[in-house]
């Protein structure tokens, strides 16, 4: 597990190693330095290399890279924002080597000419994390430059003009085919639409020691092998009932499709038995897609739940281990109220989704008084509506307001782009999935995940981590089949086995 750090919390770290761990400012440039040559080398074997560096440490590690591009033979030209004698520092002290070991160098009036077909590559080494927005013109031009190439691009610590504590991008930032950040990821380089400008994202070590970074409080960045270790594998004489059992209530007969996603997301991720209840009109409708989820019908008033639903969904729900609600359910007066009424009396793991969350706008207090464990599933539209917030203002800070919502018993799954999951004081960004994942319906899957992951008796911030990141990987298995474009919701439960698969691969 790592932390995603603010770039004052990078630094922050940066000087303990030196005051603690015996390094040197200098020796972590080396480092650093000597690891995006590599990275280079590996991703561009061949053609020029153009190094763009600033005046600051970010332009001395891109000064270390040329040195050691360089010495490996590759031809290498550093382009710098200011004259090497003007440089201070350990900055300072990079370019001399450099030059001294070789390096062309020069000092382009304007913006650099970048349009040479013989290059290959840039390096841009030219801000790193106390660089501030909005770019200064100068430094704007040179990003366009980048930009404009045609050349594989790599960004040292982060693409100059995105802000890395906050992911907020000026218009002219670059747009890196992969950046190497260092010692851990930066959390302006984990939120939209900084991720977006990244490109491969590697996080290289410079041997500072691994718990300096581990702040607390900073959202955490899990791996594959901290997800694998929460997969509830079943014994091998379980049973269905010990594989956890799911209460699905949900769809109308405007949205009957809902209920039948969530339903199939639930059984895919390995729930032994799951039931769906919906209105009493919709039964033959969503019977029609389910082979093996019994199908229950509640009291309806036309073709949604009546008030009549809450005692008898309730009721229901003591056979199961959690419950998903929400769904397809629609937002009508009366059945928002026999939402509010069933949550309330519900003392079951709860996944509430979609209109189940709606049911709660100027109602939010009702949910603190819940005690049993509850996991909420908002877009940035329906997180604002409970918060009283807008869309863009969620957006703007994804890791506050998804806290906003969190509580002692109340888990947030703030779903979109770098999906953020909360519980109070504890937040994980998830790093799976893609664009393929923006279709209708396909957070009705994640609600069903969730739900299973709950039932098989994972405590509700588990559940929800996990459950977003198979529902992403899922996501990306579909797209390498079937394209980004094609991908729908009813494909997701299908290629969820391939993304438990990758993770059960090591056991």
């Amino acid at each position: 597990m790592l932390r995603a750090l603010t770039a004052k919390q990078a630094l922050a770290v940066e000087r303990r190693a030196v005051a603690e761990a015996g390094t040197t400012l200098a020796a972590l440039m080396e480092s650093a330095g000597l690891t995006v040559a590599q990275a280079l080398a590996e991703r561009v074997p061949d053609g020029a290399i153009v190094v763009l560096a600033g005046s600051g440490n970010n332009g001395g590690d891109g000064w270390v890279a040329a040195r050691e591009l360089h010495a490996a033979g590759r031809q290498v030209t550093v382009m710098s924002l200011h004259e090497p004698g003007q440089l201070t520092g350990i900055a300072a002290d990079a370019a001399s080597k450099a030059i001294e070991a070789g390096v062309e160098w020069s000092v382009p009036p304007g913006s650099p000419n970048l349009d040479a077909p013989e290059i290959s590559a840039v390096v841009d080494a030219l801000l790193g994390t106390g660089a501030t927005l909005p770019l200064r013109r100068n430094v704007s031009q040179w990003c366009d430059a980048i930009n404009e190439s045609g050349a594989f691009v790599l960004s040292v610590d982060g693409p100059t003009g995105v802000d890395l504590s906050t992911g907020s991008c000026d218009v002219h930032a670059v747009n890196a085919d992969c950046t190497v950040t260092f010692t851990s990821p930066k959390l302006g380089l984990m939120l939209f639409p900084g991720a977006g400008r990244a490109g491969e994202l590697l996080i290289a070590d410079l041997g500072i020691p691994t718990h300096f970074p581990l702040l607390d409080g900073a959202p955490e960045v899990w791996s594959p092998q901290d997800y694998a270790g929460l997969l509830a594998v079943p014994a091998p004489d379980a049973h269905k009932n010990q594989r956890g059992r799911v209460l699905v209530i949900a769809g109308s007969g405007f949205y009957p499709g809902a209920a039948v996603l969530a339903a199939r997301g639930a059984l895919r991720a390995g729930a032994g038995y799951v039931t769906l209840a919906v209105p009493e009109p919709v039964v033959a409708v969503v019977q029609t897609h389910l082979l093996a989820v019994p199908v229950v019908g509640l009291p309806a008033s036309g073709r949604v739940f009546s008030s009549a639903a809450a005692v008898a969904a309730r009721d229901l729900a003591t056979e199961f281990d959690a419950v998903v609600l929400g769904p397809g359910l629609t937002v009508a007066d009366g059945t928002a109220a026999t939402v509010r009424t069933l949550v309330a009396a519900l003392d079951k793991p709860l996944v509430l989704d979609a209109d189940g969350l709606n049911a709660f706008i100027d109602h939010v207090a009702l949910l603190e008084q819940r005690t049993a464990s509850t996991v909420l599933t908002p877009h940035p539209g329906e997180l604002g509506r409970l918060l009283g917030m807008t869309t863009e203002q969620v957006q703007e800070d994804r890791i506050a307001a998804s806290a906003a919502l969190a509580g002692p018993s109340r888990t947030v799954v703030l779903k979109g782009a770098g999906t953020v999951v909360s519980m109070r004081g504890r937040q994980v960004i998830n790093t799976s999935g893609s664009v393929a994942l923006a279709t209708a319906g396909s957070g009705d899957v994640l609600a069903g995940v969730v739900g299973a992951l709950l039932a098989q008796g994972l405590e509700p911030f588990q559940a929800a981590a996990l459950g977003a990141y198979l529902h992403g990987r899922a996501g990306d298995a579909a797209a390498r089949v079937l394209t980004p474009l094609c991908v729908t919701s009813e494909d997701l439960p299908d290629y969820l086995p391939v993304a438990v698969a990758e993770l059960l691969e090591g056991w």
